[in-house]
């Protein structure tokens, strides 16, 4: 299978895990070993990016910030920073070429000093798979994959981001069936 780094998994209603139920995630990593994702559209009600700079002792900028997002039930106390690649740092992963992953926290204090990504998402924990395991979730029809979309990733709301990653390649989620398919 070609490597679905820079895709979507988008859950399906067949989805039987309840954590990833109407669940984007964004594929940061996958090879012959396994997968690794974080979560885009699940924002964390118990603690806000002010109160992480904050807690860090950064400078706080002056407008408001996006929410925390549980990026995956693996390592929830790990953050992680998805951003938009016209920040550069030595420490990330270059996912794509506009998209760059890193736990760099100069990253963090230069979102405090508004010197940082101009769009970026804070993530609390992954969604890991080991070899095949994504595989055989994708056989049994659990995630749809579709090419990531940077509007869809960073400046569409939360609760739109499901059903609006698929419906930017026509598909209405909701109303997906037992096919398989990716894009």
């Amino acid at each position: 299978m070609e490597s679905l780094k820079g895709h979507f998994l988008i859950s399906t209603p067949q989805m039987p895990d309840p954590r990833f139920q109407e669940q984007v995630i964004y594929i940061c990593a996958h090879n012959d070993e396994g997968a690794m994702g974080l979560v885009i559209n699940n924002p964390n009600q118990d603690i806000s990016l002010f109160e992480v700079l904050s807690s860090a002792h950064y400078p706080l900028p002056q407008h408001p910030l996006p929410p925390v997002y549980i990026g995956g039930p693996v390592e929830m106390e790990s953050g992680f920073i998805l951003y938009s690649s016209d920040y550069h740092s030595d420490n990330a992963l270059q996912v794509t070429r506009s998209i760059s992953l890193s736990r760099d926290p100069r990253l963090l204090e230069d979102i405090g000093k508004d010197k940082g990504p101009s769009d970026f998402l804070f993530l609390l924990g992954y969604a890991g798979w080991a070899a095949g395991q994504l595989e055989h979730e994708m056989m049994d029809n659990s995630w749809l994959t579709l090419p990531a979309d940077l509007d869809v990733l960073f400046h569409t709301p939360d609760n739109c981001k499901w059903k609006k990653a698929a419906f930017k390649y026509g598909i209405d989620i909701s109303m997906f069936s037992d096919l398989v398919g990716n894009a």
